[in-house]
């Protein structure tokens, strides 16, 4: 099982810290033993435009896969979309890997002026489609030359559907080349039948196996309880649209926090569930995390 780390791009003071923070921890987890660097979108927030930082990983990274989980479709034109995408996948020679979502936030709709209706797997299989055609150099527009460049992959890159649940899945089968999961309580049974769901579902699409990977926050400590309120207090930040309260009542069991050997046990019941990829989710910007967890990995 491969091992991915996420930029703290949710971070309450990553701009307090300067954009050179960002650019370290991607030099970092290029030089680690790391599979790939991740990263995903917002609007309603204060994280760095997901497509723009793409650019700059491309230009900070030359080795590790660049995933995006995950951008959320309806919240662009879907030609623009193809055509930055596109972009990145050149800009980074064939390394980036693509997560969609249809987004968990209103708010992040009506910040981009899309339409909250199109926040469906309809929505999203809809704006895939026209990627595809787009990355397979139809004239979709109608213009003088088909919309480019040509991405770096073939087809296009890989196409990851962000999910928690089985719903997701089934409409997804026929379109994702695997899974971009998340989960929140490290519930690896769970996360196992979640993975077997695709397995079969793919199977009957009558596609190949899918890859399945999946994702949770966490925070490191020496055994001194610092690491729990780490999470929490990055709780509280991300998860601004939801009420305090319900915030505060998820924290002490959401994602891992702990030391260097109870995280490495975690992910070794991760890879028991035939996950090919866990994505860490930093829960501070202190780049030592990267450096600690790459040594663990080593």
């Amino acid at each position: 099982m491969h091992v991915g780390m996420t930029l703290p791009v949710m971070e309450p003071d990553l701009w307090e810290q300067g954009a050179r923070t960002l650019e370290e921890w991607a030099r970092a987890i290029d030089e680690g033993p790391f599979a790939s660097l991740c990263f995903g979108e917002r609007m309603a927030f204060d994280n760095p435009e997901t497509l723009t930082l793409l650019g700059a990983v491309a230009a900070w990274t030359s080795r590790v896969r660049v995933v995006t989980t995950v951008i959320v479709p309806q919240l662009h034109d879907p030609v623009w979309l193809a055509k930055a995408l596109a972009t990145g996948d050149r800009l980074c020679e064939g390394r980036l890997t693509v997560g969609l979502g249809v987004g968990g936030r209103e708010e992040d709709y009506r910040a981009a002026g899309a339409d909250p209706a199109t926040q469906t797997m309809r929505g999203m299989a809809e704006r895939v489609a026209v990627m595809r055609r787009v990355w397979s150099g139809e004239d979709v527009t109608g213009a003088t030359r088909p919309v480019g460049p040509p991405p770096a992959q073939p087809g296009g890159p890989e196409l990851l559907v962000g999910t928690m649940g089985p719903r997701t899945i089934r409409h997804s089968a026929a379109w994702a080349d695997g899974l971009a999961g998340v989960t929140l309580d490290l519930d690896t049974a769970a996360v196992a039948g979640l993975f077997d769901r695709a397995r079969a579902a793919w199977s009957e699409a009558g596609r190949p196996a899918p890859r399945l990977t999946t994702s949770f926050w966490f925070a490191l400590d020496d055994d001194d309880g610092s690491a729990r309120a780490q999470v929490h207090r990055h709780l509280r930040h991300y998860m601004n649209w939801l009420p305090v309260s319900l915030v505060d009542a998820m924290a002490p069991t959401t994602g891992f926090a702990g030391t260097l050997e109870e995280l490495r046990e975690t992910l070794r019941r991760f890879e028991d569930t035939g996950a090919d990829e866990v994505h860490l989710i930093p829960t501070g910007s202190d780049v030592t995390q990267v450096e600690r967890v790459a040594e663990l990995l080593r």
